[in-house]
């Protein structure tokens, strides 16, 4: 590793002479870089280098051309002359210096990483810089698809020399204040990883900020949209011109959902820093996203919405036959009952804008000191009912969830409402020890929700094939058996979206769940058909608020067979 130091300047006279002098001692070459700075910067700058001659050069720009284009000059000058990294400072006495051995030996480790500062800024921060921070963030996350970035606008950074030198001799980057995003997102599509080392961040009160406020605004978002567009490209060309898949056997459930926990932590940013609006706003590219690139999930949508509108009497909201437009608004559909979920958790749904028929005999219930069991699917806004079911705060929800994500989900709730009685019990299958802690749950008089319209990959085959929309569909049957070994009443509950209100169902699940041993299968087919027979009537009800995005007809028994060893 042979780094080098790059420091652009425009006009920054106040701190350049302390700042080389604390660098001094490092031994490390320097590139200064005066971007077209007035007279009097120009002459200090001149002085400086004459001054430090043995380990300063000083590039010269005719004109201003750019923060970013100051420091491309500097990295390819340090390129040419042999150094494998340079490590970027401002000019401006904003940085911690005494951190640079830190971020020298971190790029040392890792050389072909980008190290980049997180800053850790005091009460100096201008407040309209800090949040407007977070705006680029969430769009950095979005073009990268991942939080790997944690902050995109630092300039004080390791760069590896060779990677950026393949970035710039192919693609263009922004030449002011644009640059430190746009480069560090292009070199993370090239596979360079970006580590963070957190760094103190002061402005200094007689600092110099060359912000042009509406112009370079404006170049940010010309920079987002650059970025964003050409991750779809990229995207999308890879999914059309790439390598042939083979065809996908394996089980719903041991598919990794796609961008579930960081759509959802960018939903969430977005909700917290902007409301609806911003949430929108982010939200719909990245659903067209996935809708352009989610082969299987948009044919299982098209596959669920043809059946329904196979029965009479024929959707209204559907076409006939159904296209690629009503699939695209089903994704949209699963992205506003997102903003739904959010608005539940927060307790932002008023009792005004809920009907609830039913909702005393639940009441009751739970008066009583007993919980109960609610069998519900994957269809509105089950969040919803989860989180204002009787509308009463101190009555704790449990839910069984099949996702590995179950904790970093709690989180999330508890960051928006720490008073949330909401909790995702995370169960990989339906075991004694899981009817055990359910049973503590029902005693302790609270409610389990137990979803009862997807398998799992651990059923083995344990399935009830039952009539749903016109062909045979598999429902799991551990939902009714563990809802029988538990002493409390059983209620199937649906909520959904219509005209702007939403409806809750709750019905007594009559089908008995109790008895011989003997006539145990029974039963559960009993069971089950009821509960399809329910979830039929909702699917056609609102077709659009269906959220099962898979081949929800497949032969369970077989398919699971199939992924054993």
């Amino acid at each position: 590793m042979k780094p080098a130091l790059v420091i652009p300047n425009y006009n920054h006279s106040n701190y350049i002479a302390q700042t080389l002098q604390k660098l001094k001692p490092l031994g490390i070459h320097c590139f200064l870089v005066d971007d077209g700075s007035n007279d009097t910067t120009r002459y200090l700058l001149q002085q400086l280098a004459a001054q430090h001659h043995d380990w300063v050069t000083l590039l010269t720009h005719p004109y201003n051309r750019g923060k970013g284009a100051a420091v491309v000059s500097g990295l390819r000058t340090a390129w040419e002359q042999g150094y494998s990294h340079a490590l970027q400072v401002d000019a401006d006495g904003q940085h911690d210096l005494d951190d640079i051995p830190q971020m020298l030996a971190l790029a040392q480790q890792n050389p072909q990483a980008l190290i980049s500062g997180l800053p850790q800024y005091d009460d100096s921060v201008p407040k309209a810089r800090l949040y407007g921070r977070y705006i680029t963030h969430f769009w950095v996350w979005l073009e990268t698809l991942s939080l790997s970035i944690r902050d995109s606008m630092c300039g004080y950074r390791v760069y590896p020399l060779a990677a950026c030198e393949a970035l710039l001799r192919c693609e263009p980057v922004g030449e002011r204040m644009d640059f430190d995003t746009e480069i560090m997102v292009r070199l993370y599509w090239r596979g360079t990883p970006t580590l963070h080392l957190p760094t103190k961040v002061i402005y200094p009160p007689d600092g110099v900020s060359h912000f042009q406020g509406w112009a370079d605004n404006w170049r940010i978002s010309k920079m987002h949209s650059r970025l964003f567009f050409g991750m779809l490209r990229r995207k999308i060309t890879a999914q059309a011109f790439g390598p042939k898949k083979k065809q996908d056997t394996r089980h719903w459930s041991s598919i990794r959902e796609r961008g579930s926990l960081l759509g959802l932590k960018i939903l969430v940013a977005c909700y917290r820093l902007g409301g609806h609006w911003l949430a929108r706003l982010v939200m719909y590219p990245v659903i067209t996203y996935f809708f352009a690139t989610g082969r299987s999930a948009r044919a299982a949508s098209q596959q669920f919405l043809r059946r329904v509108q196979q029965l009479e009497p024929r959707h209204p909201d559907l076409h006939q036959p159904t296209d690629w437009r009503d699939s695209l608004r089903h994704f949209f559909s699963f992205g506003n009952a997102a903003l739904d979920r959010i608005d539940a958790w927060c307790d932002r749904i008023t009792l005004d804008q809920v009907d609830f028929p039913d909702k005393q005999a639940l009441a009751t219930q739970l008066a009583s000191g007993r919980g109960a069991v609610l069998l519900v699917s994957h269809i509105g806004n089950i969040e919803l009912c989860r989180a204002i079911s009787i509308h009463q705060r101190q009555i704790k929800v449990n839910v069984m969830v099949m996702t590995n994500h179950a904790e970093n989900f709690n989180e999330v709730i508890k960051q928006l409402n720490p008073d949330s009685q909401l909790h995702l019990l995370q169960v990989a299958e339906l075991s004694p020890a899981t009817a055990m802690l359910l049973q503590d749950k029902i005693d302790a008089g609270e409610l389990v929700v137990i979803a009862a319209d997807r398998t799992s990959r651990h059923s083995m085959g344990r399935v009830c094939y039952v009539p749903f929309l016109g062909a045979e569909a598999a429902l799991p049957q551990g939902p009714f058996i563990l809802a029988g070994m538990l002493d409390c009443p059983v209620y199937t509950m649906f909520c959904v979206r219509q005209q702007r209100r939403y409806h809750v169902s709750l019905q007594p699940f009559s089908a008995p769940l109790n008895g011989p041993r003997a006539q145990r299968q029974q039963r559960l087919q009993q069971a089950a058909q009821l509960f399809a027979q329910r979830l039929e009537v909702m699917a056609r009800q609102v077709p659009l608020q269906w959220f099962n995005f898979y081949d929800f007809w497949r032969r369970d028994d077989s398919a699971t067979r199939k992924e054993q060893p």
